[in-house]
């Protein structure tokens, strides 16, 4: 890191060579441009003699440059396309061909200026990565804190991490605790509690209050330096793509050569030769290729994918493997309320409302994702007194008169309100179900004793089903998931998807060792969005970055930046992409072969230079046309909704957050009878019957006559909504049979001991059908819209 300044100046010079040549290419147009119509004015103006003169200067101004271009290809071990177009330049001049050369030159300089505006260099100088790098140290030294340059800690010294700060080196806690937003090395969003003595590594963020933590590692030593060192190393071991112009022309060059050759053999005739090269000249590659990629990276761009060059483009659509990182990229990246438990006598809104009121102002992530969800579900949130918030522990303030906390219960006698000072058997099935579901638990206490629990976990994302089924469609043969969190929910999450394997707990070089694994074998994407991941991305044959959430080192480090937070894009960039390069290697045989024809033709004497290169302009015409089909939708990759379906799209999207607590308190019914069957027990089934009759029935009669029908033109038909119209019919049913129940309840004064068994069973039926059937609206319907 000391050398920051060194590379960034490297950096900055090759910024600028890129400026400058980016620069060049529409000077150049510009130029040829000028020469070939300000040629053709004094020609039709009788002056012929300054007619040659200035298409003369136009052949002579596109050769420089095409020369550098050659060179600095042969340099890199292979002749491109240039270099048939540097030999009929050279050719016209030399037999005095000046039209022809114009012509050829505005050609050369048309697809240099296409190319040049689809590439954008790749940032693979992770500017990102440096900006967060710490650059100084607090150290402290009895009493005395000073800052210090990172480059001046030492092993052993005693640091000072103040709130928001980086960890500055790797190190062991020596305050009581820290709480680490670790997300920049792992990619997990959740904040962690490191207690004394306990590794902490640079690069993590304090995301509580300040702590002090000794060095165990030098600033050049340390995770962070590590992170900055493989990216760099994988940037640079990236091979260089090879434009598909060029892999044409290894074969057409030579044929090109030998034809010309035989011309000027066989008839003795200079200009014979030289109009084989002026039809041979590869504009089909020069403008065709070129036109197909652009077209595709324009498709792409008005989707929300920012493909950086057109080489980028090309690999993607050849891709066999695809690499996925889990958080923020098959997950949403920010925890959500999972489900609400409350003790005997509480209810789960209650539960959300007090925890909610408490956590109104603070900037935890868990404590954000609690207020978030209460505001979604409509609950009134009281304004908390003398709130407190201990890091590693949670926030306590007084609501309604009652001393509440949220997080962490404190280990204290009070904490625990079962038998004996032992946890609750609710609070137990808490636990269990967290340890499950992979979720983290806020546990709501009021004046001193558990009253609730709050589950969270970050979700599935809506598309990533469609996603991957979209993907292996396209021709992705194989779908792995590295990630940096634990292994079982990582297994969970692989499940659900089908993939084809996990490789869980992985630091940022056991991604990078991945990559090069799969490298290995075929084509491979790496997909990611955190700083993490940006060497693995940097490694890839191509890095997508999810960059809809700012710009991150991933996004420095990729090929591919998704701007929108929907990684279905992905699918449709990999669509776009095999599509243009579909068209781009048909407009390009296409042209190739219609130019050989002319090339029989001159050389034999039928084409002279002049109308061999307006017969070329004739091709190229036919070539581009057929190429500019990239910009149009290909309507099978993504049904496309009207704007009245999308609305309600969006409409009944928003109502399946609205109803969550429905679905929590079908569960927690059905959680009451299988403790204490009684009038408590039978006033929350009746609570749960209202609300199925009141919210949720209303919204899936709305769904089967509104949602659907405006759907079924898009999916096909009314069969594509069959399934989940028998879902609806299910839910219909199981909730009259639980009103059957309480009828029967009624007229004899509660439950029968003959009813639990099926009352309860219809109850976690209806739990289970209900989330089974809204996560496949979700995957199947609510993705569909923008």
């Amino acid at each position: 890191m000391s050398h920051t300044p060194v590379r960034l100046r490297r950096t900055t010079a090759a910024l600028t060579a890129a400026i400058a040549s980016a620069r060049l290419e529409p000077v150049l147009l510009a130029v040829t441009a000028a020469a070939l119509g300000g040629g053709g004015v004094a020609w039709l103006l009788g002056a012929h003699g300054a007619a040659d003169l200035v298409w003369a200067l136009g052949t002579v101004a596109a050769v420089v440059p095409a020369v550098a271009w050659v060179l600095a290809a042969l340099r890199r071990g292979h002749a491109g396309v240039d270099l048939i177009a540097v030999l009929a330049l050279g050719g016209t001049l030399a037999v005095g061909e000046y039209l022809a050369g114009s012509l050829i030159a505005l050609m050369l300089a048309t697809g240099r200026t296409l190319e040049a505006a689809a590439r954008r260099r790749a940032s693979h100088d992770l500017r990102a990565l440096l900006e967060h790098a710490p650059r100084v140290a607090r150290r402290r030294t009895g009493d005395e804190v000073a800052a210090v340059p990172l480059a001046e800690v030492a092993v052993g010294d005693l640091l000072v991490v103040g709130p928001g700060e980086v960890v500055p080196v790797d190190g062991r806690v020596e305050s009581a605790a820290a709480v680490l937003d670790e997300s920049v090395l792992t990619g997990e969003s959740l904040q962690v509690e490191r207690p004394r003595g306990e590794p902490v590594r640079s690069g993590a963020v304090n995301a509580g209050g300040a702590f002090e933590v000794r060095a165990t590692a030098t600033e050049r030593d340390s995770t962070y330096a590590g992170i900055v060192r493989l990216a760099r190393q994988a940037g640079a071991e990236s091979a260089p793509v090879v434009r598909l112009a060029d892999r044409y022309a290894a074969w057409f060059l030579p044929l090109t050569l030998a034809v010309a050759g035989l011309a000027w053999l066989l008839s003795g005739s200079a200009v014979r030769a030289v109009a084989v090269l002026v039809v041979a000249t590869p504009c089909p590659l020069l403008l065709a290729a070129p036109v197909a990629v652009v077209s595709g990276l324009s498709r792409a761009s008005r989707l929300g994918v920012v493909i950086r060059d057109g080489g980028a483009l090309e690999t993607l659509g050849r891709a066999r493997t695809l690499l996925l990182d889990k958080t923020g990229t098959l997950t949403g990246g920010r925890p959500r309320v999972l489900d609400v438990a409350a003790a005997p006598g509480t209810r789960p809104a209650d539960v959300l409302r007090l925890a909610a009121s408490v956590d109104r102002y603070s900037p935890h992530v868990l404590a954000r994702a609690i207020v978030d969800t209460a505001r979604e579900r409509g609950l009134a949130l009281p304004v908390p007194a003398d709130v407190t918030e201990e890091p590693g522990r949670g926030a306590t303030g007084r609501v309604d008169g009652h001393l509440v906390s949220i997080g962490r219960p404190a280990p204290t006698p009070g904490a625990g309100p079962g038998p004996g000072g032992e946890r609750p058997a609710w609070a137990e099935a808490v636990d269990n179900r967290a340890l499950l579901d992979g979720a983290a638990v806020a546990w709501l206490t009021v004046d001193g004793r558990l009253a609730g629990a709050v589950l969270l976990r970050d979700p599935l994302r809506y598309d990533a089903p469609r996603t991957l089924r979209h993907l292996r469609t396209a021709g992705i043969e194989r779908v792995l998931m590295l990630t940096g969190d634990r292994a079982a929910p990582a297994h969970e999450v692989a499940a659900v998807l089908g993939l084809d394997g996990v490789l869980a707990e992985l630091t940022p070089a056991g991604k990078v060792a991945a990559v090069r694994d799969e490298r290995a074998r075929a084509v491979t994407v790496m997909v990611g969005d955190g700083v993490n991941d940006a060497p693995a991305l940097a490694a890839a044959d191509v890095g997508v970055a999810m960059g809809a959430r700012g710009a991150t080192a991933s996004s420095e480090a990729a090929d591919i930046v998704l701007t929108t937070d929907r990684v279905d894009r992905l699918a449709d960039a990999v669509s776009i992409a095999q599509r243009a390069r579909r068209i781009a290697v048909q407009s390009a045989l296409g042209g190739m072969v219609m130019s050989l024809a002319a090339m029989a033709a001159a050389a034999v004497g039928l084409l002279p230079p002049a109308v061999g290169a307006l017969l070329q302009e004739g091709i190229d015409v036919a070539v581009i046309l057929n190429a500019l089909r990239a910009l149009r939708v290909d309507r099978a990759a993504r049904p496309a909704l009207t704007p009245a379906a999308e609305a309600l799209v969006h409409r009944f999207a928003a109502e399946h957050d609205d109803l969550r607590d429905v679905l929590d308190s079908v569960r927690a019914a059905a959680d009451r009878l299988s403790g204490d069957p009684g009038p408590d027990a039978l006033a929350a089934v009746e609570e749960t019957h209202r609300l199925l009759t009141e919210r949720l029935l209303p919204h899936e009669y709305a769904e089967e006559h509104e949602l659907y029908p405006a759907l079924a033109p898009t999916l096909g038909g009314p069969e594509a909504t069959a399934t989940m119209s028998r879902a609806h019919t299910e839910i219909e049913r199981l909730s009259r049979r639980v009103a059957t129940h309480l009828e029967l309840a009624r007229a004899s004064g509660g439950l029968a001991p003959g009813q639990l068994d099926d009352l309860r069973s219809c109850l976690y039926g209806l739990n289970t059908v209900l989330r089974l059937h809204f996560t496949q609206e979700e995957e199947n319907y609510f993705s569909l819209a923008p």
